[in-house]
């Protein structure tokens, strides 16, 4: 890990393994820091563990991690219920958005507001209908009606109205055109310059390291590689396995690719 960081971190993991049925590994002795006001962006292939990851900082994954530690805030969170690992901060958006599909779109944003006193609420909705216009005008229209890019911007901004001190994002670009997914991460960088941590995790490794401080590779549930976003779009493996930029040797003159290049991790 990175020296500079270990003092400012709000997130810490250190060698959690994380099991499923009590014998199959998910995670395997991994360990990251989360700086606090920064984007941070897991990468990796579908089977990572990369949805694990965020469940088991979430408390969703009953008597997970079976070993080592995470911390926020200090505070060691590892195996505690997932309502009181909330209750600190930590928000999770699932890959499926976790929207009440049946609910209106207003309907779904005041449960975000739930426990809060109104007039707290009123400009913190104001935020999110500016960041997310579109929301203002389906207003009243049920979540399910939405389009994809649109339901992914009210999960987003319900999770925004729980005021995180985290907030942890699965896929959020996940079967979204590409003018869609960009209005949706521009969002997000919007949101991390008002000071709130983001940890994303995304096959979409392109459009996450635009805007994400610092980056993981995640590979059969280990960290393979770590930087800052800008070091990680200059590994020549990440470019040729995660960017699609493979290396001239990789292809032969008729653009047959003759090989696959040996990783170095």
């Amino acid at each position: 890990m990175a020296d500079d960081k270990s003092s400012e971190s709000l997130l810490k993991i250190a060698g959690i393994e994380t099991l499923y049925f009590d014998r199959i590994y998910a995670l395997h002795g991994l360990s990251l820091k989360v700086k606090e006001g920064d984007i941070f962006a897991v990468l990796g292939p579908n089977g990572a563990g990369k949805t694990t990851l965020l469940k088991t900082v979430a408390g969703l994954l009953k008597d997970q991690p079976k070993k080592g530690i995470i911390e926020f805030q200090g505070r060691r969170i590892h195996r505690l219920p997932p309502e009181k690992i909330a209750s600190m901060g930590i928000v999770y958006v699932p890959e499926d958005r976790g929207l009440f599909r049946e609910l209106t779109v207003k309907e779904n944003l005041e449960l975000g507001c739930w426990g809060r006193r109104e007039k707290d609420t009123r400009q913190d909705m104001e935020h999110v209908h500016n960041l997310f216009p579109v929301l203002k005008t389906r207003s009243n229209q049920q979540a399910e009606t939405l389009s994809g890019g649109e339901q992914q911007m009210l999960a987003v901004a319900r999770a925004l109205l729980r005021k995180p001190n985290l907030l942890m994002l699965d896929e959020p670009s996940l079967g979204l055109a590409p003018m869609v997914a960009r209005t949706v991460y521009d969002a997000l960088l919007e949101v991390s310059r008002g000071g709130t941590t983001i940890l994303l995790v995304e096959q979409n490794a392109r459009l996450a390291l635009s805007v994400a401080h610092y980056g993981y590779i995640m590979e059969s549930g280990r960290i393979v590689l770590e930087g800052t976003a800008q070091e990680l779009a200059q590994n020549e493996d990440v470019q040729e396995l995660y960017l699609g930029l493979g290396g001239e040797a990789a292809a032969s003159p008729k653009g047959w690719r003759l090989y696959k290049k040996r990783r170095r991790w």
